[in-house]
């Protein structure tokens, strides 16, 4: 039987529990959609949460816990691999495709089972990868570790969903039943408007997370009532940041940031290198996840691994300590589009934004279902905001450094700063090492991977990393001054390579009406050029920047579209047009696409058109 090993056959001879002499018990409790901004642990603003309260009493706060990717699927496909989404092609939410692992890869918990673990999930996968058999004995709402052989250690998964972004879908009749008063102490982060929206919101989403300890005390009841306390260790966190607006699918603290909470038995306390009831400074990302836990059943984690085990017989003790590095990346979220990369070092943290003509707040359907985002989207059309609140639905500058001591909300750009430009070229450049190491498939668009990297996503990166290079070195030149990056966009532009023409267009709209001496070359690509992305970014730099809107051209392209990806893709431009241009007209009907696009489960294109057409 495949992941049945020699250990998990003597045990089974043996008819005792490793875990009752060598191996301990693991259990990961995760809530959804959950920053630790909301949670009294970590803020003396937020929820109570008594349970995970008592769980920390007796184990280790992680005041630097992150996910690599601010949403779900990225998230978790991260958390139960141990590798970073865009080196493996897992970085897009919603997939489009599922994407087959590396060869040799498999999630950990096959890894535990080979050891002799009976491995539980309750009940949420939502992986962007093909899963393999092997891993999981049970995966479903039942599944449980009381099903395993007496003795039999476990690794199990308890999924909470009250959390949820779904959860905030609640309708304007609740708010206005609400009184002024009881949501009078409810403190509003910087970035938000202060209404009766934002604040019912807030404390709508900490009443939630009061529920999910609740429910979380209950299964630590059950651990408790089947005398496993002793022999298990326990995780909480959450599954990526939070959901308030401008949190979940946003490289912010809010959406990367997560709760952690590992409760140490006695026991095992010397599978630590600090003790029970602390907080720790040592820096955790998702991908460390997956070591971590072989870590702590003795199990050496694989080299495929881009994490490192922060706990247990494999950690390194003095490294871990002094870990205060995270990486964080966004890229499609749903249907709205963009490539956000980030790298967080002690207290400063920096982003770059490949394309910054992509406001934060350009319009997403299931985003957009939460009041509050359209109350503070109708704010901003009306002028009512501040400085800070408004930057959400404004364009973005190309990078962006934050002092988190300062100004933990990010809302003060140090990038321009002259005392800062030193600590901005170092993580500049680490961040750029680290892009290129990986390599980060996102600097060819997603309709192109999925044509073309589907296969074997890591060996076509590696097979393809000078060009991925190449084509960041171009991407990299909205970083110069026009001046300074005219030569090199002229060569991109007129480039027999068409992702470096891509790319030089990109940059070209991050440069905005600077690049206009490109206008009489750009209409040449958008009349001409051989590939279709390539002319959708000719005509997305011309109507953002030179006024000149083709419909005519612009159907004839929508009709070109090979698949549902590429669609998608060319109308997130046009959703960018109508964001900034809100009386743009559309010349097309649905009937331009096939209809078998709109019935996909995932909808993204339907979603995009129903935007478009709407008055």
């Amino acid at each position: 039987m495949r992941g049945f090993s020699l250990l998990g056959l003597l045990w089974f001879f043996w008819g005792c529990g490793p875990s009752e002499h060598s191996l301990p018990n693991i259990v990961w409790l995760t809530t959804e959609d959950n920053s630790p901004h909301h949670m009294k642990l970590y803020n003396e603003k937020g929820a109570s949460m008594p349970a995970i309260e008592a769980l920390a009493q007796n184990g280790v706060v992680y005041d630097h816990a992150f996910s690599n990717a601010p949403v779900c699927s990225v998230a978790r496909s991260t958390l139960i691999t141990g590798c970073y989404a865009p080196r493996v092609l897992m970085q897009f939410h919603r997939r489009a495709e599922s994407v087959p692992l590396p060869e040799g890869v498999m999630p950990f918990p096959f890894y535990l089972r080979q050891a002799g673990y009976y491995t539980t999930n309750s009940h949420k996968q939502d992986y962007n990868f093909i899963l393999p058999e092997g891993v999981w004995d049970e995966s479903s709402q039942k599944a449980s570790y009381k099903n395993r052989q007496p003795g039999q250690p476990f690794f199990h998964i308890q999924n909470h969903t009250v959390t949820h972004e779904g959860n905030l879908h609640f309708d304007q009749q609740a708010i206005d039943t609400a009184s002024v008063e009881e949501l009078d102490d409810v403190h509003i982060f910087p970035y938000h408007p202060n209404t009766k929206t934002f604040r019912f919101s807030y404390q709508h989403l900490q009443n939630r997370h009061k529920l999910a300890d609740q429910q979380m005390a209950k299964f630590i009841q059950g651990l408790k009532s089947d005398g496993l306390m002793d022999d298990t260790i326990i995780f909480y966190f959450g599954d990526h940041g939070g959901v308030l607006p401008r949190s979940k699918g946003y490289a912010y603290e809010s959406g990367l940031q997560v709760p952690l909470v590992i409760y140490i038995p006695e026991k095992w306390k010397h599978l630590f290198d600090q003790g029970r009831g602390t907080n720790s400074k040592t820096f955790v990302e998702f991908v460390d996840m997956a070591p971590t836990v072989l870590s702590l059943a003795g199990i050496t984690p694989p080299e495929f691994l881009d994490g490192k085990a922060v706990l247990g017989k494999f950690a390194d003790s003095q490294t871990i300590k002094n870990k205060n590095t995270a990486f964080g990346h966004a890229d499609r979220f749903d249907e709205k589009y963009d490539l956000v990369r980030t790298l967080r070092v002690g207290k400063y943290k920096y982003i770059r934004n490949y394309q910054p003509f992509n406001p934060d707040g350009l319009y997403n359907f299931y985003r957009y279902k939460m009041l509050a985002y359209q109350e503070w989207k109708a704010l901003y059309d009306k002028g009512k905001l501040s400085q800070a609140q408004s930057q959400f639905f404004e364009m973005k500058s190309p990078e962006a450094l934050y002092d988190l001591e300062t100004d933990p909300h990010e809302v003060i750009d140090l990038s321009k700063s002259k005392e800062h430009q030193e600590i901005l070229s170092q993580m500049r450049s680490q961040l750029r090492e680290k892009l290129a190491g990986l390599p980060d498939l996102s600097f060819y668009p997603e309709p192109f991977l999925l044509e073309n990297a589907l296969e074997n996503p890591v060996a076509f990166g590696q097979n393809h990393q000078d060009e991925i290079n190449a084509l960041m070195d171009i991407a990299d030149l909205n970083l110069k001054t026009f001046n300074q990056a005219q030569e090199q966009i002229q060569n991109a532009l007129t480039d027999t390579n068409p992702w470096k023409r891509y790319w030089g267009l990109v940059v070209c709209s991050a440069f905005g009406a600077q690049a206009n001496s490109f206008v009489p070359l750009i209409q040449s690509v958008l009349n001409d050029d051989s590939e279709n992305l390539v002319r959708i970014r000719a005509w997305e730099y011309l109507a953002l920047h030179a006024d000149i809107l083709d419909n005519d051209t612009i159907l004839a392209l929508l009709k070109n579209a090979q698949s549902e990806t590429e669609a998608n893709l060319m109308l997130n431009s046009l959703a960018l047009i109508k964001n900034f241009k809100p009386q743009t007209k559309f010349d097309f009907t649905k009937e331009i696409f096939p209809s078998e696009w709109y019935d996909r489960p995932n909808d993204l294109v339907n979603r995009r058109m129903d935007y478009l057409m709407e008055n």
